[in-house]
Formats: structure tokens, C-alpha cells, sequence
């Protein structure tokens, strides 16, 4: 890279590459909150330099919070651990391109609802980075336009969106949207219902909430009796 230090120019100025990702990205006028897809502005090898440096700013962290990482044997190797788990794992949906997925003509001319679920997803809420696990439930009514695609994808795009920080609320709204973009279908339904761990473990630490809320498109907005068939079919199956 241009803006890094090397041996053939040693006194060039090295440029973490974090600060290199949010240039380009600031220089593209586009956002990077917390559950954006940001992987368009990550170039090939850049993800590795940036696990080392998550486990540097990880294990000062640790470090602020007394913990002794050199004696203490659970925690040695813990910043690389939490590190790889972000970047790799839990978080990995912000630096990847979205999972391939085939689509296929809707030959058959299908127009009946179909429903994909429960779906089981996992995030980390963006307030506290505490665990979001929950079910998803997808309902699609298909026109003769419409691309249909396989029904593990259903799965694997959910976990894309989900495998970043989010609240609940943005998630399903952001599902909804990529699924419109590719099937394009006549209506579209998307219920989620998950435990939220910053409620469970922190704050009023009550086990036994879940939130549950829904995003409806096209003819689940317009016929309530569509919308009325998805939920109790849903609801009986949960």
C-alpha cells in the first residue's frame, strides 16, 4: 500500500488500516454505521492487517480494565479470541459481499403465499454488544415476474444482515429490503421474534421479555386478509 510504512521507505508515515477503510469510505460519501455492509471499501488483505489491529485496541481494553493477561492464564490470548470472534463471526456480515445466491425464473407462475420459518438468527445488539437470538418468519406472494431462490439462501441472507450489530427494530426492515430487491414479488412479510441479552444479563435483568415486530410490503399492506392467513399459519406453527 502507498500510505504504508515499508522498508523501502521506512520514514513514510504508517496509516492504521482502520483510518485507510474510513477514508474511502468518507471519500464515497456513503455511511458505516454499525450494521452497514461495508465491504465494498475493504481491499484483498486488509481484513487480516485489521484482526491485528482489533487485537491491539482489544488488549488494551483488557488492560484498562486491570485484568493481568500475562499470569492469568483464561485470558491469554483473549484479544486475539475477541478479536477473530468480531471479525470473523459475530460482526462478519459488515466486512463480507453478500452470500451468492441463485435465482430462478418463476416458470410455473406461482402466486400462492409461501413461508420460510422460523429461521434461527443471531446479532449483537449496537448499544451494548450483548447476544440477540430469536426466530425469523418470512412470507412471499410471488408473481410471474418474479425470481424465486432456494430455500437455504433464505437462511443465509438473513444471517449476513443479522452477523452485524443491530437493533431489532433496523434488522428486519433491512431483510425486507434485500428480499424485495431480489425476488421482487407482489407482497412480502417479514416477523421476528428474539431474547435480547441486554435485558436478560443488564439493566432490569428480566428473562422472560422477547420483542417481537414485523415489516409487511405490497399486498400484506393492502389485504388484511393475506396478512391475517400469514400470521395465524405462522402462529401455529411456532
Amino acid at each position: 500500500m502507498a500510505d504504508q510504512a515499508s522498508p523501502t521507505n521506512p520514514a513514510q508515515k504508517y496509516v492504521p488500516v482502520s483510518e485507510r477503510i474510513r477514508s474511502r469510505i468518507r471519500k464515497a460519501q456513503q455511511r458505516f454505521h454499525a450494521n452497514d455492509n461495508i465491504s465494498a471499501y475493504i481491499e484483498p488483505g486488509e481484513l487480516e492487517a485489521l484482526l491485528d489491529e482489533v487485537q491491539e485496541k482489544m488488549q488494551t481494553v483488557l488492560e484498562s480494565l486491570v485484568i493481568d493477561t500475562e499470569s492469568d492464564h483464561n485470558t491469554q490470548g483473549t484479544a486475539r479470541r475477541v478479536a477473530k470472534m468480531y471479525l470473523n463471526e459475530v460482526f462478519r456480515g459488515r466486512y463480507v459481499a453478500a452470500p451468492p445466491v441463485t435465482e430462478f425464473p418463476n416458470v410455473e407462475h406461482l402466486n400462492e403465499l409461501m413461508i420460510v420459518g422460523p429461521i434461527t438468527v443471531r446479532s449483537a445488539c449496537s448499544h451494548h454488544f450483548c447476544p440477540i437470538i430469536g426466530k425469523l418468519w418470512i412470507g412471499i406472494l410471488p408473481n410471474e415476474h418474479s425470481n424465486l431462490i432456494g430455500l437455504s439462501k433464505y437462511a443465509r441472507l438473513a444471517e449476513w444482515i443479522m452477523s452485524r450489530p443491530q437493533i431489532q427494530e433496523e434488522a428486519v426492515t433491512q431483510i425486507a429490503n434485500l428480499l424485495m430487491d431480489k425476488m421482487s414479488p407482489d407482497g412480502l412479510a417479514v416477523v421476528m421474534e428474539a431474547d435480547h441479552f441486554c435485558m436478560h444479563w443488564r439493566g432490569v435483568k428480566d428473562s422472560d421479555s422477547k420483542m417481537i415486530n414485523s415489516v409487511m410490503r405490497g399486498l400484506f399492506l393492502k389485504d388484511p386478509s393475506l396478512r391475517r392467513e400469514f400470521l395465524s399459519l405462522i402462529h401455529n406453527k411456532s
